[in-house]
């Protein structure tokens, strides 16, 4: 449905897109911090961590915009004829 102006499905899909990509980084990356820990590199292990705990709140973040992209800012109003 189009709504201000935007298809709102289609920015959905969008950022549903985006988000699985971020996921699969946040995947791969805690794999790396694993690896990096086992190796004894603790400082790598640890940037690595800090890494994946901002695409998890990147992620959150793309969850709220999500469900706020129904939520309109002008007082735009439809009437159906």
């Amino acid at each position: 449905m189009c709504e201000g102006g935007i298809n709102t499905g289609q920015m959905k899909l969008a950022v549903a897109m985006v988000n699985d990509t971020l996921a699969l980084a946040q995947q791969h990356l805690e794999q790396l911090h694993h690896l990096a820990d086992q190796g004894r590199r603790a400082a790598t292990s640890a940037e690595l961590a800090q890494v994946t705990v901002m695409l998890g709140e990147a992620r959150e973040k793309l969850d709220s915009a999500v469900s706020q992209l129904t939520v309109t800012d002008d007082d735009v109003t439809v009437e159906r004829l």
